[in-house]
């Protein structure tokens, strides 16, 4: 496997991780309003391939945060107890926005590397042809 391989291999498996990650964090602010919704996070990994000796990124199992979920007081709603509080969510709305920000910055890097590397092989493959 080429060097140039490598390098689009791992800006590749970058460039899924950071959409899942992107995918579920707008999963958790699209939910942010629903009653008992548990904000979703995911984990990276990181893997070796032993044919190619290259190092991936990859997302882990999707876990659930076991925060309080928020208490909220209306007796009027479907879902409140005698006392009128029902449980909401514990998804916070600025951390999940920080966290689509970082995840979209990633993914440009990414997406940037995997620009350069595909025009340094063109550009290989240009000198080759002279």
């Amino acid at each position: 496997m080429s060097e140039f391989s490598r390098a689009l291999s791992v800006t590749a498996s970058g460039l899924k991780a950071q959409a899942a990650r992107l995918r579920h964090v707008s999963e958790n602010i699209s939910n942010a309003d629903t009653p008992g919704y548990r904000r979703k996070t995911v984990p990276f990994e990181s893997v070796r391939e032993l044919q190619t000796d290259v190092e991936h990124v990859r997302t882990g199992r999707v876990t659930l945060d076991r925060s309080d979920l928020e208490e909220i007081y209306d007796p009027s709603h479907p879902l409140a107890n005698e006392s009128g509080h029902y449980e909401g969510s514990n998804v916070d709305l600025m951390i999940e926005i920080a966290d689509a920000r970082e995840a979209q910055r990633s993914y440009e890097a990414n997406l940037k590397m995997f620009e350069q590397t595909r025009s340094m092989s063109s550009s290989l493959m240009e000198l080759l042809r002279r």
